[in-house]
């Protein structure tokens, strides 16, 4: 029976890559959907809240367990962008004790938003409670006037 399936046959292997390969983009797809978004981007983000007025809008970041000097706030026209960096501390007080096991995160948290027309130069930030509180004030829209026809 195993003489009826030629081994060395240079068209199956290639077809059997094939198919492996087209598995595996397929699988690597179904994670990259837009589906799974919120589990990825978790990781290593933060959770905002958006609110907007006539005149400005309100952002309120999480950011337990961050200082001032730890977060930074920055606008390229149009992106807001929000990045708190966490540094490890490898200090160790007493050189008898072993960690054993350490559940602290350490890295780069970073969110972007996209914001037009707005007074980058007005914007205000503060941190209270582990909740940085943004005031993005709109830029005032040019007000349009109606021209008439004369003649």
């Amino acid at each position: 029976m195993f003489d009826l399936i030629p081994f060395g046959s240079r068209n199956r292997e290639d077809a059997f890559n094939h198919w492996v390969k087209s598995f595996n983009d397929r699988f690597n797809d179904m994670f990259n959907d837009d589906f799974f978004t919120p589990l990825k981007g978790s990781l290593m983000s933060f959770r905002t809240d958006i609110r907007e007025t006539e005149d400005a809008y309100l952002v309120e970041a999480e950011l337990p367990g961050f200082q001032k000097d730890e977060i930074e706030i920055g606008y390229a026209n149009p992106y807001l962008t929000i990045k708190a960096v966490r540094k490890e501390d490898n200090s160790v007080e007493d050189s008898t004790e072993q960690i054993i096991r350490k559940e602290r995160r350490y890295g780069e948290y970073v969110r972007r938003f996209h914001v037009q027309d707005i007074d980058e130069e007005g914007i205000r930030a503060s941190l209270k409670d582990g909740v940085l509180k943004l005031e993005v004030p709109k830029r005032p829209q040019a007000k349009t006037r109606r021209i008439e026809i004369q003649d």
